[in-house]
């Protein structure tokens, strides 16, 4: 699914087929949309505290994820 619009419409499908693949759909995008905004932040210098914060999440979770070099942000030499 490519549209974002007929993705989340998509989401709300009778059809368990049509929906949960919508929901894939958004989950790959959500997660993307995260990694971009991270890597915004960090090169701004912001605190793994303070994207942790706006998050939800704890600093250690989110420090975990991207800096670690397994996850999305990891850099390729």
């Amino acid at each position: 699914m490519a549209d974002t619009g007929q993705v989340a419409t998509a989401a709300s499908s009778k059809d368990p087929a049509v929906g949960l693949t919508a929901v894939r759909s958004l989950r790959v995008l959500v997660e993307r949309l995260e990694a971009l905004q991270v890597q915004n932040a960090r090169d701004q210098g912001w605190t793994w505290e303070q994207i942790a914060q706006l998050l939800g999440v704890t600093r250690q979770a989110v420090h975990k994820k991207y800096a670690s070099g397994r996850g999305p942000l990891r850099r390729k030499d």
